[in-house]
């Protein structure tokens, strides 16, 4: 005979007094997705798959078709653009079915049309997203001792695979897909640590060097050729707030870091400041204002920034 504990509900009913806790409104109902038009969630299946995919055309041979050749690449680049096509289109709409509002069963029409256009321009951008990618490539490459090829940069270095997902999910953004963007860089963020808003705009020659623990908001604009340390935020100082409290969404509000700028492990830089080209900024240091091209910032006493020298051309 099983022993009831005190405080505890009888075996039988402990199914049926969760059941009726979980299904009172004022428990579920600021979590409860509620579809309309029978819309249903985007698929982190589908989006995982389309992102391989994209991966595998960007790096032949290096994630997959191992024993793909010149003559073969053709035909397995092409399966995988189909492919993507498809699963990407879906996924758009489903995007727009998670925030929308509608009631009119003929807008779903309009949606899934809007949603295919959308697929085939994002597939129109791919070439451009492997030049980028080339670029950081060879920025990590270069700049790592410890590399020992191109190769090992591809196929091992968590900076080149969020720049990866944040590469494919920054031309997504750009033409207004909703939700999409954000789950394809979160799938980066929760295997490598390093992460980057789509919305952030980051030229050519990007690399962060470990990765882990780098924040990178909204609004940044980041230059060409900067490099980043492990630890480094570029966030928000300060959230801008209507009539009713509410935050203001989408202002200006990350730094601007502009060409051949270091940052070293563990700084923080706040708010719409500009670090100018070519300047460096030493570890673990907090900074919230300007800084001017060829600047060198350390951490001073009382963990205040301190400016060693104006170097041009570091």
């Amino acid at each position: 005979m099983i022993k009831e504990i005190p405080g505890i509900v009888p075996n039988g009913n402990i199914i049926r007094t969760v059941v009726e806790e979980l299904c009172r409104p004022e428990s579920y109902d600021a979590v409860y997705h509620r579809p309309t038009l029978e819309a249903f969630m985007p698929s982190l299946d589908a989006l995982t798959e389309v992102v391989e995919r994209l991966r595998m055309l960007l790096f032949p041979a290096y994630f997959s078709d191992s024993e793909m050749t010149l003559e073969s690449m053709p035909y397995i680049v092409g399966n995988h653009l189909e492919k993507v096509e498809r699963l990407l289109s879906e996924q758009i709409k489903r995007g727009y079915g998670f925030s929308c509002e509608m009631t009119d069963p003929l807008v779903c029409i309009d949606c899934a049309e809007r949603s295919l256009g959308l697929s085939r321009k994002f597939i129109s951008t791919i070439p451009e997203v492997r030049r980028m990618l080339v670029t950081d490539v060879e920025a990590a490459y270069e700049g790592d001792p410890a590399a020992k090829s191109i190769g090992e940069t591809i196929f091992c270095y968590p900076s080149i695979k969020a720049m990866t997902n944040y590469r494919i999910a920054h031309e997504l953004y750009l033409l207004g897909v909703e939700i999409i963007p954000r789950i394809i860089t979160e799938m980066a963020h929760s295997v490598t640590g390093i992460d980057i808003h789509p919305g952030a705009t980051i030229g050519e020659r990007f690399f962060i060097d470990h990765g882990t623990g780098t924040v990178i908001g909204e609004t940044c604009n980041i230059g060409r050729n900067v490099r980043l340390y492990q630890g480094v935020t570029l966030g928000a100082k300060s959230f801008p707030k209507d009539d009713v409290g509410r935050l203001v969404k989408g202002t200006p509000r990350h730094p601007i870091v502009e060409d051949d700028v270091t940052v070293y492990a563990g700084t923080t830089i706040l708010g719409r400041i500009r670090i100018g080209k070519g300047s460096v900024i030493g570890g673990n240091v907090w900074l919230d204002h300007d800084v001017a091209p060829g600047a060198m910032v350390i951490q001073g006493h009382n963990a205040e920034p301190v400016i060693l020298s104006m170097c041009d051309g570091i």
